[in-house]
């Protein structure tokens, strides 16, 4: 157990570098930043949006169980535990988002330059609100379509990031159950992945950097336990004999 925590908990401090430096530095998020950067970033988060979520979890799901190569019953066991701990991981932010009710940046940001009155906007139903925002800004030259259309579409409260739950909690699952077998090259793609989704819910008005902060930290725990679970559980994550020549070779050609 101290291995799986010692190896999810550098995970999260890893991911928690971006956030924290973008907080500690007193970043404002204003519209219209960096076009090209932005379609870029809409494309990563779009990866997680639905229905592209489910995809990226059945991509990463199959994935994770070629590099570890459990046998059957104990592979089913995994893919249940790894996508529990996504969905558990959905269900408290939307418990959370509920309770805490904090608005979206680009909330405050029609507040200001729109006139609309925040609470009035969040009384309302999420298709309603979704039709008040394409109203809002259809006329609004300075912001690309794409990205009037995520505003309608993601009309919900801020806190705390289910963008950021879902990719942190898929790359400290990844370093989890797969450092232990040197899978290094799929850790550093994962955790640069959910590093520009993280990058990409702050630059496109969608959340706050602690909205960020908390849904990693929430990652860590649930990553944690189901790490555990998976060792317990499926079989051991250590390298098996006959995979460690397997190993030695794909780090000689590094």
């Amino acid at each position: 157990m101290l291995k799986i925590i010692q190896r999810t908990t550098l995970g999260t401090l890893l991911l928690l570098i971006m956030p924290l430096s973008v907080w500690l530095s007193g970043w404002q998020w204003q519209p219209g930043e960096n076009g090209a950067l932005l379609k870029l970033l809409f494309w990563m988060t779009e990866t997680v949006t639905s229905p592209w979520g489910i995809l990226t979890s059945l991509i990463l799901s199959a994935w994770v169980l070629w590099c570890l190569r459990f046998r059957l019953k104990p592979a089913i066991l995994l893919l249940v535990i790894m996508n529990g701990a996504i969905l558990v991981g959905q269900y408290t932010k939307s418990f959370i988002k509920d309770q805490v009710q904090e608005p979206r940046p680009y909330v405050v940001w029609l507040e200001k330059s729109h006139g609309v009155n925040e609470s009035a906007f969040y009384e309302l139903k999420r298709k309603q609100r979704g039709k008040l925002v394409e109203q809002l800004v259809a006329d609004d030259t300075q912001l690309p379509g794409w990205l009037k259309k995520h505003w309608a579409f993601e009309t919900g409260f801020a806190f705390p990031s289910g963008h950021t739950m879902f990719a942190a909690s898929w790359a400290l699952l990844v370093i989890g159950l797969l450092w232990p077998r040197r899978h290094t090259l799929t850790i550093v793609v994962l955790f640069f992945w959910a590093t520009l989704v993280m990058g990409s819910r702050l630059m496109l008005g969608m959340h706050w950097p602690r909205d960020l902060v908390m849904a990693t930290l929430i990652s860590w725990l649930l990553v944690t336990v189901a790490t555990w679970l998976a060792q317990r559980f499926c079989g051991p994550l250590t390298v098996p004999p006959a995979e460690a020549k397997e190993i030695a070779q794909r780090e000689d050609g590094l």
